[in-house]
Parts: C-alpha cells; sequence; structure tokens
C-alpha cells in the first residue's frame, strides 16, 4: 500500500461511529487496503495523476470549531430551500434551516431511518470498482439521509453546502449522502462545494448514493467552485426503477486534482436519464470526469451532453460510458461532448464509448475538440468589440444553452455573474441575450 492508503486507514481508526455503521466502515477499510493504486496504466486513471494526494503531507480530519468562513463565502440568495451547511465535513447547525422529517443526520436516525440506511448504503455504488467509494466507505462515521415517502413531494429544495477552509494541517473531509425516493415521490436535491479564495490544502471525498423508486423523480445539481489548491474526489451513484427520472446539472472548475464519477444503472423498464455538464478548467488545473450508464433492462432513455472550457495550461479529461445490456432492447441513448480549447497550452483527452450487445437499440456518441473562430472574432472585432471581450463573448456562448436549460432559476441568477467574473466581462448580465 502506498503512504497515502496507511495514513486513510489510521485517520479510519480515530473516528467514533454508530455500532450499526461497522460493518460497512469495515467492508470499506478491507476494499481499500486490497486495492492496487492507480498508475498511468490504469485505465480509469490515465490521464490523471494522483501525485497532488500522494505528496500531500498527512492531514487531519477537519474541524467547524472556531473557523472564520461566513465572511468568504457566498451562497445561492433569494432561494426558498432547506439549508444544510457543512465546514469541513462538519455539520453546523447554528447556520442551517431546522430540518424536515424527511432529512436526518444518520447520528440522529431512529431505528426505522437506520434501518433504511443499512439496506440502500454501500448497495448503489460498487466500492470494489471504484477505489474512493470504497474509503468512503471506511470514511462514513455521519451522513445525511433524505428518504421521500411514497407519493409524496419535497416541500423545498434540499440545498447543502459544503465549506472548505485551510488549517495548520491539511483539511480532510468525507461527506456522505442516501437519497431514496419511494414510488412516485419527488425531489430537488442542490450539493454546493466551495471555498474562500485563500489557498487551500485539503483534501475533501464526497460520496452521493440516489435511489429512484418506480415513477419517481429527481432533480440533482452538483456544483463545485472551490479554490484551486483543493483536491476533491466525488462521485454520484444512481439507481433508475420502473419509469423513473433522474435531471442532473452538473459545473466545476478545476485544481490540483478534480476527479468526479457519475455511475446512472437503469434497473427498471422506462427509465430516463438527463445529465448536463460543464467544466472550466484553466491556469494549471485539471478537471476530470468519468461517467457510466447502465442499461440493464429495455425501453430506457439516456441523453447526456458535455461540453468543457479548457483554458491556459490546463488539462480536463473526460470519459462517458453508455453500456447496452443483452437484454436491453429499444433502448434509446445519446452521448455528445464538446470542448473549446481556448490556449495553445490546454488539453483535452476526452474518450466517448458505446459498448451495445443488443440489436433493437438507437444509440449515438460524438466528441468534438475545437479552438474559437477566427471569422467569428473578426466579425466581433470590427465592431468595435475588443479580442478580449469578444474571446470572452464566444466563450461564454459555448455554454450559454447548458444554463439556460437549468430550471431552477435561482441557480442560473447565482452562477452568471461567476462566470461572468471568469471569463473576464465586467458584465453580470453575460448570457441573458436569450431572455431579452
Amino acid at each position: 500500500m502506498t503512504d497515502f492508503q496507511n495514513r486513510a486507514i489510521e485517520l479510519a481508526a480515530q473516528q467514533q461511529s454508530p455500532d450499526w455503521l461497522t460493518s460497512l466502515r469495515r467492508k470499506g477499510a478491507d476494499n481499500w487496503t486490497a486495492a492496487a493504486w492507480p498508475t498511468r496504466k490504469t485505465e480509469s486513471w490515465k490521464y490523471t495523476p494522483l501525485a497532488p494526494l500522494q505528496s500531500a503531507s498527512a492531514g487531519t480530519w477537519g474541524s467547524s470549531e472556531g473557523v472564520e468562513w461566513k465572511e468568504d463565502i457566498e451562497p445561492i440568495e433569494d432561494f426558498d430551500a432547506t439549508r444544510l451547511v457543512f465546514v469541513n465535513g462538519q455539520f453546523v447547525p447554528a447556520e442551517s434551516s431546522p430540518l424536515p422529517a424527511s432529512v436526518v443526520r444518520f447520528a440522529d436516525a431512529d431505528a426505522d431511518q437506520r434501518a433504511l440506511v443499512q439496506e440502500h448504503l454501500g448497495s448503489v455504488v460498487d466500492s470494489s470498482r471504484h477505489l474512493f467509494a470504497a474509503l468512503s466507505n471506511a470514511w462514513t462515521a455521519d451522513g445525511l439521509l433524505i428518504h421521500v415517502a411514497k407519493g409524496e413531494k419535497l416541500a423545498k429544495p434540499v440545498y447543502i453546502i459544503n465549506v472548505s477552509t485551510p488549517g495548520a494541517e491539511p483539511v480532510i473531509s468525507n461527506q456522505r449522502v442516501l437519497l431514496v425516493l419511494e414510488e412516485n415521490s419527488q425531489a430537488e436535491l442542490i450539493e454546493h462545494y466551495v471555498s474562500s479564495e485563500t489557498q487551500q490544502n485539503g483534501f475533501v471525498n464526497c460520496l452521493t448514493e440516489v435511489v429512484v423508486g418506480n415513477n419517481a423523480q429527481i432533480q440533482h445539481y452538483r456544483i463545485n467552485l472551490e479554490q484551486e489548491d483543493l483536491l476533491h474526489v466525488g462521485g454520484v451513484h444512481v439507481d433508475l426503477h420502473r419509469s423513473a427520472r433522474f435531471y442532473g446539472f452538473t459545473i466545476a472548475q478545476g485544481s490540483r486534482l478534480k476527479r468526479i464519477d457519475y455511475q446512472v444503472n437503469h434497473r427498471g423498464e422506462g427509465a430516463h436519464l438527463e445529465l448536463h455538464g460543464v467544466y472550466l478548467p484553466r491556469n494549471n488545473q485539471l478537471i476530470d470526469y468519468h461517467t457510466n450508464v447502465e442499461h440493464c433492462v429495455p425501453h430506457c432513455t439516456t441523453n447526456e451532453v458535455f461540453r468543457g472550457i479548457v483554458g491556459d495550461s490546463s488539462k480536463a479529461v473526460f470519459n462517458g460510458r453508455i453500456h447496452i445490456h443483452p437484454h436491453a432492447q429499444k433502448t434509446l441513448a445519446e452521448l455528445s461532448n464538446k470542448n473549446l480549447l481556448t490556449s495553445h497550452k490546454a488539453e483535452i483527452n476526452t474518450k466517448p464509448e458505446l459498448e451495445i450487445y443488443a440489436d433493437d437499440v438507437r444509440c449515438a456518441h460524438g466528441a468534438t475538440i475545437s479552438q474559437l473562430n477566427e471569422t467569428s472574432l473578426f466579425y466581433l472585432q470590427s465592431r468595435g468589440v475588443s479580442h478580449a471581450e469578444a474571446m470572452s463573448m464566444l466563450s461564454f456562448g459555448f455554454i450559454n444553452e447548458l444554463l439556460n436549460e437549468v430550471p431552477e432559476p435561482a441557480i442560473q441568477q447565482y452562477l452568471r455573474p461567476r462566470l461572468a467574473e471568469l471569463f473576464g466581462r465586467k458584465s453580470g448580465k453575460i448570457g441573458q441575450l436569450a431572455h431579452d
């Protein structure tokens, strides 16, 4: 094992956790210690070296005590939601909303809720295939259960704010979310990972499991806007049952190491997946998205669209796989990945995959890599737009279509001024022409 693997097990031993989580933690620790550390020869980590994690100093569990963070963090405002704030992995009740009956921390779960957690936690994700999911299992001392009963709809969206702050030693945090939607239920979940612009020295490992019951529906957002020195590995793992629907949107800036996995399993006929993603690395950042969709049954649909703008000397990795099993006839699945390089030093490694074992399906996939159109740049400059502003306008237009399709207006309003700043524009109204 590597030094980091050994240190991770030591950190797990330092935690206090409920006895009923012991089996999951032990299984995770066993999978973690038995796993081979990824190298450049490991296909799923071929373009994403883990050197920043291996070279990091030992680290310690994060704390929210005495941490000043509120002045440096800008959450989504004017948003009627159940808000839960975690600072360095620790729940902060004073900054959070009163929790409805459908939302509970593992530590506060009653007997029925514990049984639900034990039934589903770790069942959606295959920790033998996902190394850092095994680590999440080993580190699960607490977590969050969101349970929507049959035929119900969450009165408000659940908005989870995960704040990272630097410490004298690198700060380690582990976030675990389990969302269980029973038949005919509905929910909206926003996961927001954020930090101050102060140089970070921590590592965030987070895992979300979603069980979507028959004819249930979930709108899920994952926003990663941390400072570029923070190390972040995360995953969203979903089981879709009969006629279930998962609508997902994810946006992320890069960092020294940022890896996000989406694993979606079509378990019941008629299930639908809609997944849109945007990644925006710059400077010397790295961003890696790996998605895998398993069509295990007939009559399911998938529409997956990811777009990236890669600038400066940054690097992006996108690997999107759709696997059609032999009995998954009448499948409709499409995957699109488009990338814009705004620098001659920027790099993208994209690998869309279709693996089909059924003969009555309609599937398509594609990837493009391009630079800004010189004719369009010239046209804008000839009408008095500066070169920098023209590049900004064309870059934002590349992703604006996906932003316009975000159903939650508060999230659109939150992202637009921050992206305007990212693209170097003075106006916070960037991209709103489509609505005028």
